[in-house]
């Protein structure tokens, strides 16, 4: 899964976030969020900023361990999810 064209695509996509900024699995991988959910967990590459990945209503998949690393990086929150208005990544305009 990670592997094929559309794995890479999804990984390819995650780290073009920017530090500060976050994005969804949805921008992702429109078609099949899940499917990019899948990938990321399945990804042990220390280098993935996997923690920039969100739900599209600025949840945290990953609790606590997440909200550490993205306050660390200046990420603004509304209560307990991510501010979208301001931190959101489009990464269609970030990939080539």
């Amino acid at each position: 899964m990670i592997e094929s064209p559309r794995g890479r695509d999804v990984l390819r996509r995650a780290r073009s976030v920017p530090e500060g900024f976050v994005t969804t699995y949805g921008d992702l991988c429109p078609e099949a969020p899940r499917f990019a959910g899948t990938v990321m967990s399945a990804c042990h590459d220390p280098d993935l900023p996997w923690h920039r990945i969100v739900r599209a209503d600025g949840s945290l998949a990953k609790g606590d361990r997440q909200r550490c690393l993205l306050e660390a990086e200046g990420v603004p929150f509304r209560g307990s999810r991510v501010d979208m208005r301001i931190a959101w990544a489009d990464v269609e305009s970030l990939v080539d």
